[in-house]
């Protein structure tokens, strides 16, 4: 009985002393709550320090966020001139080859389409008699003049000339076939046979012309109004059912022209070439938006 006692008293002082620990725990930790230290806005509010902290972590991390960002303006601008100053080196490239194959060595026009077909701009030398019956007219045009069109690269005005390439059927005494030939440009109140009839040469002649394939529409391009000879691109195969002919074309050079007939030389090897502005431009914009993103992140000027 005396050991029950003493074990109950035991257990009651036990248990008084756990709640008086307790509350002490509870209050050191209340105390220790209550003296975080709080930071007065600028509206008057105060706030605690740990939620400060909080939203300023929050706010750093959103301003790394978009430094990092805003650098890809200057890294994309930088790219694109690049990839321009590429380009322009590859139209450099393609304008030289042109050149050199409009103004190479004439050799005889092989027959074989399948060698005609890695032979576009290439210059071929056929002799033979035009069939001025059957011309077809491509318009409209105007006249091919490549130091002009290469000092007015990218300009949206053109000259008010305009007229149409006559397409005449050419027969190859040589190699037994009717060809068409390009003989040129000519102004729209001399497309009519009638109205240059000096130029209708008669007889065999020999021709230097530039091989052209086939020619797809372009968008916006009118279809080839066939039934009033009126063509707007060049459909070899459509040309050759109507006159008869192989599908093999070629542009008269300017020196196969005739007095008093159409304007030869009206195969244009000029391509526009406006690479060194774009350069220029994306360069450009890769340099200010470098500076600009240089003073704000970096220099942490206020812009």
């Amino acid at each position: 009985m005396a050991s029950l006692k003493t074990l109950l008293a035991f257990s009651t002082w036990t248990t008084a002393t756990l709640k008086k620990n307790t509350h002490v725990v509870y209050i050191k930790r209340t105390l220790l709550l209550c003296r975080l230290p709080l930071i007065k806005r600028a509206d008057g509010r105060l706030v605690n320090l740990r939620q400060s902290s909080s939203t300023a972590a929050r706010a750093t991390s959103g301003d790394s966020f978009l430094k990092w960002f805003l650098l890809l303006i200057p890294a994309t601008t930088f790219g694109l001139g690049t990839w321009q100053v590429k380009r322009r080196q590859w139209k450099m490239q393609l304008i030289d080859e042109l050149r050199r194959l409009t103004t190479a060595e004439p050799i005889p026009l092989p027959v074989d389409p399948h060698e005609l077909t890695s032979l576009e701009y290439r210059r071929v030398r056929v002799r033979g008699q035009y069939d001025h019956s059957q011309e077809l007219y491509i318009l409209p045009r105007s006249p091919v003049d490549p130091e002009k069109e290469a000092r007015e690269a990218g300009r949206l005005s053109s000259s008010g000339e305009t007229g149409a390439n006559v397409i005449t059927p050419f027969h190859c005494t040589d190699l037994g076939i009717t060809i068409l030939v390009n003989r040129g440009y000519v102004p729209k109140q001399k497309i009519r046979p009638e109205t240059r009839m000096k130029g209708q040469v008669e007889g065999e002649v020999e021709v230097v012309g530039v091989v052209r394939l086939t020619e797809n529409r372009k968008p916006f391009v009118p279809n080839n109004d066939v039934d009033r000879n009126r063509w707007h691109y060049r459909d070899l195969e459509a040309m050759s059912r109507v006159t008869g002919a192989e599908p093999i074309f070629i542009d008269a050079d300017f020196a196969s022209t005739i007095p008093g007939g159409p304007i030869g030389g009206q195969t244009r090897v000029t391509l526009r070439n406006e690479h060194m502005q774009y350069i220029v431009t994306w360069y450009g914009l890769c340099a200010a938006t470098s500076y600009m993103w240089y003073a704000k992140f970096i220099k942490m000027i206020k812009l």
